[in-house]
């Protein structure tokens, strides 16, 4: 039987996480943990605006409530009963998220990077969320510096692997494609 892999992604906002989780769906079948999906569930229960700044203050509130890590508790679980051979993690951004999953065998953490402006275009082309449309440059580079973004470059700084994802789409498949590579041969 393959060894399980079980690719968590950190990065700044758009630098390409969930592209990265998607196409690992597609072509493997690989199911992918969200840590914002916790989030999103609650604020959607509780009719409030899907929107960045509520899943921040809503993601401090629950880590100052119940422990800085419980967000990595809840997906180090779902990982583990997970039978897929091909698990991603979306959305790591403090070393405290990946406190429960480093623990697991198998587990790689890759550093998803991007320039500043090819980042913004994409937050506005996606719109992920209800205020991303219309956002400008300047409330984008604001909302880097939010206390839920303050650890993503000192965690990624522990990363196993590094993608920089400042071109086309094959070509980030490409460099997908090189780390499982080099994961199933070690």
């Amino acid at each position: 039987m393959a060894k399980k892999i079980i690719l968590g992604f950190v990065g700044e906002m758009v630098s390409g996480k969930g592209t990265a989780c998607k196409y690992l769906k597609e072509k493997y079948n690989a199911p992918s943990y969200r840590f914002s999906t916790i989030l999103r569930d609650v604020l959607d229960r509780l009719y409030l605006e899907i929107n960045r700044k509520n899943m921040q203050n809503l993601s401090m509130i629950l880590r100052q409530n119940f422990n800085e890590n419980i967000f990595a508790k809840v997906i180090a679980e779902d990982v583990k009963n997970d039978p897929a051979q091909i698990i991603t993690v979306d959305g790591v951004r403090r070393l405290a998220d990946i406190s429960y999953l480093k623990e697991i065998p198998g587990f790689y953490l890759i550093y998803l990077t991007a320039d500043e402006k090819i980042r913004y275009q994409r937050i506005i082309d996606r719109g992920e969320n209800t205020d991303d449309k219309n956002k400008t440059f300047a409330e984008f580079q604001v909302e880097q510096h939010a206390e839920a973004e303050n650890e993503i470059g000192p965690t990624g700084q522990t990363a196993n692997l590094t993608i920089t994802n400042n071109g086309t789409l094959a070509e980030l498949q490409e460099q997908i494609e090189k780390i499982l590579k080099k994961i199933n041969e070690s």
